[in-house]
C-alpha cells in the first residue's frame, strides 16, 4: 500500500514528507524538489524507499542485536551529527546510542531540523572537514 500511495502522486508525497519537518520546504531549492520527484517516478523507486524503512524495523534490528551480542563494534572514528529541532534530538541521546556500537564517537546537535545538508550546509561542511582532517 505505501508504494501505491507514493506512486500515485510523487510530487505530493515529496512536498508532504519534506514539508512536515521543522523547517518545512524553505531550505529546499525548487530544482532539488523537482529532482526528488523525478527520481520517485522511476520504476521501483517507491518500493526501494519502503523496503529500506521496512528493513530498519526488521532485519536491521536482527543484525544489530547480533553484533551487540557478539561484542562487535565499529573501530574507526565516527562523527555523529543531528538536528536539535528534529525527532532524533527529542527522542534519543545519539552519542550514547552510538557509543554502544563504536569505540571512538564524537558529534553534536546542529541548529537545524532533520535535513542538515539543506538547512545548515556550511556548518555541516565545516564539521565534516574538521573531522576528516
Amino acid at each position: 500500500m505505501p508504494e501505491r500511495f507514493i506512486e500515485a502522486d510523487p510530487n505530493a508525497y515529496v512536498k508532504d514528507i519534506l514539508g512536515r519537518r521543522s523547517a518545512g520546504l524553505t531550505p529546499f531549492d525548487s530544482r532539488a524538489l523537482a529532482e526528488y520527484v523525478r527520481c520517485l517516478e522511476l520504476p521501483g523507486a517507491a518500493h526501494g524507499i519502503c523496503e529500506d524503512y521496512r528493513a530498519s524495523a526488521g532485519i536491521d534490528l536482527v543484525h544489530d542485536r547480533f553484533d551487540l551480542n557478539q561484542g562487535n563494534s565499529l573501530e574507526h572514528p565516527l562523527l555523529v551529527l543531528w538536528g536539535n529541532q528534529g525527532v532524533i534530538h527529542q527522542c534519543f541521546e545519539p552519542l550514547k546510542e552510538w557509543a554502544k556500537l563504536a569505540r571512538n564517537v564524537k558529534g553534536e546537535a546542529l541548529p537545524c531540523g532533520h535535513y542538515i545538508a539543506e538547512e545548515v550546509p556550511d556548518l555541516l561542511i565545516n564539521r565534516v572537514r574538521s573531522f576528516l582532517d
